[in-house]
């Protein structure tokens, strides 16, 4: 009987893995980072874009980012965006140039940016398990057409709980770390 290949459902869970991470990175502690606007989608055109493709964003200051919008028409919608991501983010549009003070880190605002870390956190867990869930219904499927015995499935069902394990443990170490990132002063 044919073993099936782990190697995809690894690095889908992988994938899971670096999407919290790149999510954390724009999760800044007080300085600024133009990766901190990244994940913003601007209602654009009749459609949902990535802020990176309707303007620029640049850090002339350590507190500061700016966006340089291209299209006039959408400032308002990219100021709209930013105010709305949830990043505790509060834009003033100067023309075309967006400016985005980024605020000290106060208690609340560690707190705050804590649970997004949990939200994201919790999204890559889902994920995860999700990509666990379709390796299980594929073993199932395997099984259920005759390429692969009880016992082999057995066996690889448990290499697919071992692989989320360890996925889970790397999800919960990065969450650590970007804790321990937030709460330092």
């Amino acid at each position: 009987m044919a073993n099936p290949d782990l190697s995809a459902l690894e690095k889908r869970m992988g994938g899971a893995l670096d999407a919290l991470k790149k999510e954390f990175s724009g999760l800044r502690t007080g300085r600024a980072s133009a990766s901190l606007l990244e994940p913003i989608h601007v209602d654009a055109y009749g459609s949902s874009m990535p802020l990176t493709q309707v303007g620029n964003i640049s850090v002339p200051e350590p507190r500061m980012l700016t966006v340089q919008v291209w299209d006039k028409a959408l400032v308002s919608h990219v100021d709209k965006a930013i105010r709305e991501s949830g990043l505790g983010l509060n834009p003033m549009a100067d023309g075309q140039l967006i400016r985005v003070p980024i605020p000290a880190l106060n208690e609340e605002r560690r707190n705050e940016l804590k649970k997004i870390a949990h939200k994201y956190t919790e999204q890559a867990r889902v994920a995860v398990r999700n990509v666990r869930r379709d390796g299980m219904e594929m073993l199932k499927k395997m099984e259920k057409d005759g390429a692969l015995s009880q016992d082999d499935h057995r066996k690889t069902s448990e290499k697919v709980q071992q692989l989320t394990d360890g996925y889970i443990k790397k999800v919960d170490e990065a969450l650590a770390h970007k804790e321990a990132e937030i709460t330092q002063v």
